[in-house]
């Protein structure tokens, strides 16, 4: 089981197949205000959505998630220059990643494995 660190948090892989994955993540220190214990789940799509139906996030949705989040401190007392230049950054990663789909829409190719 392949586990990343991030900061104070594990992120454990729980399932890798192919392009499926399955994330658990667990706090790993024991300090005694936050014990150590598990936090989040993220389960991504299975199988393409032509075939397979919705039955999971897609990368799409965790960086909308992230872009909320920091829209939300740039608009209140947590604004800063990293929050901003993090917030361009991860909305130009999802603009490649709509201009990705919907280019494979155009080749007809949205929903399937077809590269």
């Amino acid at each position: 089981m392949r586990m990343i660190k991030n900061t104070s948090k594990t992120i454990q892989i729980v399932n890798k197949d192919e392009a499926y994955h399955q994330y658990l993540l667990k706090r790993m220190d024991d300090s005694p205000d936050r014990p150590v214990g598990e936090f989040g789940f993220v389960e991504f799509q299975k199988g393409p959505i032509g075939e397979s139906g919705v039955n999971g996030c897609q990368n799409e949705d965790l960086l909308a998630i992230v872009i909320d989040r920091l829209q939300y401190f740039q608009n209140g007392h947590y604004a800063c220059r990293e929050n901003a230049l993090a917030l361009t950054k991860i909305q130009e990663a999802l603009h490649w990643l709509e201009a990705r789909t919907k280019d494979r829409v155009g080749r007809g190719v949205e929903g399937t494995n077809i590269p």
